[in-house]
Formats: C-alpha cells, structure tokens, sequence
C-alpha cells in the first residue's frame, strides 16, 4: 500500500514500488530501471494478470502494483483456475486461498516499535470481530504464519510505500511476511496506531488472497492514471459474488492509502464472509 505525499522536495522518486537508492556513490549499484526489466520477465508477470508499470527488482523477486511481492518462483508457476472478470471495480481474489480452516494464522511482529505492535492487534481485531473461520493471533515467540517486520525506504514521485506483502502459496498457506516502511515521511515520528493499523490490515488482505479494489484502475485510489486494464492472469482476479460493480469508496483493499483510518466496509466484509 501507498500514499501520495505533497513534499517540496521535488528530487524524490517513487514508481509505485520500492526502489534501492544508490545516493550517487560509484561503488554503489542502483537496482535496474523498469525498463532495464527484460522482456520476456515483463511478458510474463503481464501474463500473471499484472500491471508491468513501475516493476522493480527487489529481494529476488519483483515489486509490483506498489505492494505486492512476487517472488521468482510464485511468477512462474502455472495455474489451470479460471481468471473471472465482471466489471471496472468490484472485489477480487486470486485463485490461491487459505486453506484447512478454521484456522488460527499466528502473527509474530519483529524489530517494530509499539506503534506496529499496538497497530498489528488493532488489525487482528478487526479480523476476528468478523467471525470468521480464520482467525489471527498475535504471538512472541515461537514459530509464526507471517513475520511483521520492517524496511527503510523515503518518498519519491509524490508517492511512499507505507508496506508490502504478497499471496497466499499453492500448499493454502497464507503469504508469510509483511514489510512495513519505518521511514518518518510514511507514519511520522510518532506513528498513530489506527493508521498503521489500518496498513497492516490491508496488508494481511493479500497475505490471505485479496487483491486490490481497483486494482483495475488505480486512479480511483491513487489519483494518477495508473496501469489501466491489466489483461487476463493466471494469478487470478476472480469476481467474489454479492460485492459491487462499480467503485467501492472506502474498501480497505484500495491500492493507496486515504492517510487515515480505513477499515471494512460494508462491501469488504460482504467478501470477507463468502471466502473466509
């Protein structure tokens, strides 16, 4: 998830995605521009049913869409499910979810402040006050479904990432990390709960099979043009019956942050409830 930011400082740079800055060192190798992706890598996470707008190399694997992590592996694995596509804006899901439920999907936060410690079970409440069949535990030790932790990275392009995840695996296992931006210009120096919160919210939506709201155009959300139409994918954005046909204001699936608190609306839990 992202936000758009007003900063003076017009130098700063961000492509829906994260980027590693080389700071103008000539001993230090930037990633590659997007356009330095090759072809055949763009082809294929097009294929996936994602936008190849701003992809980024990142930990071995490709950051796309401002928040979602594909690794190598993920990218190339095929899938027979069925791609549904009814309308410009409505819920959507890929075609992996969490299995065995019900569930407990323990959550182990690392290396975070007590605002993402505080925001973390703010967001497991949330989820659980849904009845759901999967429920989500905060944990301390031990072994844990998705480690919270965090990454550094500040603002460019009127933008900043404030975190990113990935999709739930073939085996039904929920994606097993969540990456949080500790940098002052995406929570400031003392980061309201609610809004971390809401971020680490969103978040675990991918790690559980959500894909953005309007992930079919996210100017809805983000005020630019976005990718537009992304074209049909084997990662799946299949329609979840009952939710709207057009944009869902206030879902907490949109690809970029309002700044503030956004939690399940209507609509979300409506989805929540038919898959979970």
């Amino acid at each position: 998830m992202k936000k758009q930011t007003r900063s003076i400082l017009l130098c700063l740079f961000m492509m829906a995605g994260i980027v590693i800055a080389s700071c103008q060192k000539e001993a230090t190798k930037a990633e590659p521009a997007p356009s330095e992706i090759p072809r055949q890598v763009q082809d294929l996470i097009k294929s996936r049913g994602f936008s190849t707008e701003n992809v980024r190399n990142y930990n071995g694997g490709y950051l796309i869409e401002g928040d979602i992590f594909l690794d190598k592996e993920t990218l190339a694995a095929e899938t027979s499910t069925p791609n549904l596509r009814i309308a410009e804006v409505e819920q959507y899901r890929t075609n992996n979810l969490v299995r065995n439920l019900p569930r407990v999907i323990k959550i182990k936060v690392v290396n975070l402040g007590n605002a993402f410690i505080q925001g973390t079970d703010l967001a497991i409440s949330r989820y659980n006050a849904l009845g759901l069949s999967l429920t989500f535990q905060r944990v301390t030790s031990g072994t844990a479904n998705v480690t919270i932790q965090g990454f550094y990275e500040g603002p460019s392009g009127g933008f900043i990432t404030l975190g990113y995840a990935g999709f739930p695996t073939s085996s039904g296992n929920p994606y097993n990390s969540i990456s949080m931006n500790t940098h002052p210009q995406a929570y400031g120096s003392n980061p309201n709960v609610n809004y971390v919160g809401s971020v680490i919210q969103h978040e675990l939506g991918h790690c559980i099979g959500f894909r953005h709201t309007d992930y079919m155009n996210r100017a809805y959300s983000c005020g630019s043009s976005g990718a537009g139409n992304e074209g049909a994918g084997s990662i799946g954005a299949v329609h979840i019956p009952g939710t709207p046909t057009g944009p869902d204001a206030g879902s907490w699936m949109l690809a970029c942050s309002n700044g503030g608190n956004r939690t399940f609306n209507t609509n979300d839990k409506v989805a929540l409830n038919y898959l979970y």
